[in-house]
């Protein structure tokens, strides 16, 4: 099969959760400056849920990229991992418009969870499909940041309930240890070239 159409969907798709997530936020009534302070939960939860979507998309094209084949298993554990993604804007407009509370935050962090386990998914599929020899198996090693971050996601959803600020801290953690850019792939991409 053919990956350029998967691609292009799930692009499609993270376009789409970005765009809905963006309409979630409300223009205030009034002209002031002062009218937009109650939006500032709703806008720090919007750029929390951008960068987490960014970081799907970044990597998600990675891992596509390192990969020479398909299959229907891959294609089904792709859209298991865009209906968890699907999900973000509903929870990253009932954390901001609440405040981040802590029934918003656990939520979060479920989605946030749910995610990267489909994304473990996803890789695994992958990586079988395309043979335990090859390019993205090798890129791919032992992902220790694929297995810590749902370590510290169920931590932040218990720590929800002690005070929601510790479950933020982690979810920003989590997106901060994201952030930096994972080479492993483009790494081995270059080394196959030589």
């Amino acid at each position: 099969m053919n990956k350029n159409r998967l691609e292009a969907f799930s692009d499609g798709v993270l376009a789409i959760v970005i765009t809905i997530m963006v309409l979630e936020i409300k223009v205030p009534h009034g002209d002031q400056w002062a009218d937009l302070h109650t939006l500032i939960p709703v806008f720090f939860s919007y750029v929390l849920s951008f960068i987490y979507i960014g970081i799907y998309w970044n990597n998600h094209h990675h891992m596509m990229h390192a990969a020479s084949k398909i299959s229907g298993k891959v294609l089904w554990a792709n859209l298991h991992l865009l209906f968890w993604l699907s999900m973000i804007p509903f929870a990253t407009g009932w954390m901001g418009e609440n405040n981040f509370g802590a029934a918003p935050m656990a939520l979060y962090g479920v989605i946030l969870l749910l995610s990267a386990i489909a994304y473990k998914i996803l890789q695994t599929t992958l990586v079988n499909c395309q043979g335990r020899n090859s390019i993205l198996a090798k890129a791919v090693g032992k992902d220790k940041k694929g297995w810590i971050s749902p370590i510290l996601y169920l931590i932040a959803i218990a720590a929800t309930w002690i005070h929601p600020i510790i479950a933020g801290g982690i979810y920003v953690l989590v997106a901060l240890i994201w952030l930096i850019p994972d080479l492993r792939i483009e790494k081995v991409l270059e080394s196959e070239k030589n």
